[in-house]
């Protein structure tokens, strides 16, 4: 006796889709692993790029640039660009620097100041954006073009790594049951910003003002206000990264950390097509982050040319927006077809 269909119901179209969604979840997921055997296996690359010592390198290349994929999160899911966490972490990293090596100030002092630095950056952001109403994508250009500027006036072109607490270097070249130092307190800032965004009514609040600012504030949710803290977030998250660069370059550089801007991003959104996707999230950031780092590692290991990882960023930059928007569009449309 053959098995009785569930009325309404059709398994062949169900499963293809069930299939569907599940690729488009993981599928950065199985490209990451991909990549990763790909250059296990090449001849140019083998010897060196599945090693412990590698794979730890790469580890700790993603700790600043995750942090900043995250920060950059938080505007975007309430509808804004903040293109100032880059520059906003070479300022954090440059004041813990400073504290610790011009003011011979203790390792906490240094590091709060650092973490300071980056919430007064996010509260300027804060204020012109989501008080003033100024158009966040000019206003943190302005803030990401300023920024290196009073870093140069400052330290006239010189880095800052006298003085630096050993403690700090050790976190950024440490390694604690086989992985690196950094790691940890970043795996610390991915779950509490996975929750925040993600379990908490501030997070579906952000998400609300993201995805629809007047039928935000029909039902009562301040736009302003989650505006205001979505960039005060992102300042505070980029202060982290700015300290842990400190950690990872032994000092204050004046070039570091700008340049990590559009791997930032490109985490971003390539994240934005993986574990939720369609949506800025958290996991996925992470997710698109180790993809871009092993990617340029075993390319850079491979002996491709010096030019050949940035057209790489650039090019994923391109292709993770252009798909993350098509996701979400069709999530835009599945909704309305579902009410």
């Amino acid at each position: 006796m053959s098995a009785t269909a569930v009325p309404g119901t059709a398994p062949g179209p169900a499963r293809s889709a069930a299939l569907r969604r599940l690729g488009e979840r993981y599928g950065l997921v199985l490209l990451l692993g991909a990549v990763f055997v790909f250059f296990s296996v090449l001849p140019a690359s083998s010897a060196a790029f599945p090693t412990p010592a590698n794979l730890q390198a790469v580890l700790g290349n993603i700790a600043v640039v995750s942090v900043l994929g995250i920060a950059a999160i938080f505007p975007l899911v309430a509808g804004h660009f903040d293109f100032s966490v880059a520059a906003t972490s070479l300022v954090s990293s440059i004041t813990c620097a400073a504290l610790l090596s011009d003011f011979r100030a203790p390792l906490a002092v240094g590091v709060a100041g650092g973490l300071l630095a980056g919430l007064a950056v996010g509260l300027v952001n804060a204020t012109l954006v989501a008080v003033l109403r100024l158009n966040a994508f000019i206003v943190t250009i302005g803030t990401a073009t300023l920024l290196p500027g009073v870093v140069q006036w400052y330290t006239g072109g010189v880095g800052i790594t006298r003085d630096i607490a050993q403690p700090l270097r050790d976190l950024g070249s440490g390694v604690w049951l086989g992985l690196p130092q950094v790691i940890w307190p970043v795996a610390a800032v991915i779950a509490a910003c996975w929750f925040v965004l993600g379990r908490t009514a501030a997070g579906r609040r952000l998400q609300a003002v993201g995805g629809n600012p007047a039928a935000a504030r029909l039902v009562g949710i301040s736009v302003t206000r989650m505006s205001f803290l979505a960039f005060v977030i992102s300042g505070g998250l980029a202060g982290i990264a700015g300290v842990l660069l400190t950690a990872r370059n032994g000092g204050g550089l004046v070039n570091s950390g700008v340049d990590l801007l559009f791997p930032a991003l490109a985490a971003v959104f390539l994240g934005g097509t993986a574990i939720d996707p369609g949506r800025y999230n958290v996991l996925g950031t992470v997710v698109g982050a180790l993809f871009v780092a092993v990617s340029v590692s075993g390319l850079t290991l491979a002996g491709a040319a010096d030019w050949v990882p940035d057209v790489f960023n650039g090019a994923a930059l391109v292709v993770a927006v252009a798909i993350s928007t098509l996701l979400a569009r069709r999530r835009g449309r599945t909704g309305k077809a579902r009410d």
